[in-house]
Parts: C-alpha cells; structure tokens; sequence
C-alpha cells in the first residue's frame, strides 16, 4: 500500500534520457571545438599528399648533408 519514496536522485528512464542527450551535445561540442569534420578531412587529404609524394621527395628518407 505504501509506495517507497525514491530518492530525488535516483535514476529513471527520464533522466537517463537527459543525461545521454547531454553526453551527446558536449561530444559534438568539444568535436567542433577541435575543427569538426572539416579538419578532419583536411589531415586526411594532407597525409595523403604526404605519403604518395615522390620517393626523391620525401625529406624523412634523404641522408643530411656533411
């Protein structure tokens, strides 16, 4: 007859609700903090550029100069 009172901190499908959209904006948040996708591809395209470069090209495999 007498229904336990939760605690008002207690988790239900509510707030797990809101806590997962919260998780959710401050994940696309900090992404766009850091340049989104936009730099991402950017990064891609440059290692790209950087890895298909000629083989005389590429300063990491040349001997210094004495």
């Amino acid at each position: 007859m007498d229904d336990p009172k939760q605690s008002p901190f207690a988790l239900n499908r509510g707030r797990v609700l809101i806590l997962a959209l919260g998780l959710l904006i401050v994940l696309i948040t900090i992404s766009m903090w850091h340049g989104g996708i936009d730099s991402y591809q950017a990064l891609r395209a440059a290692n790209a550029e950087a890895t298909t470069a000629a083989p005389g090209q590429n300063p990491a495999s040349q001997t210094p100069a004495e």
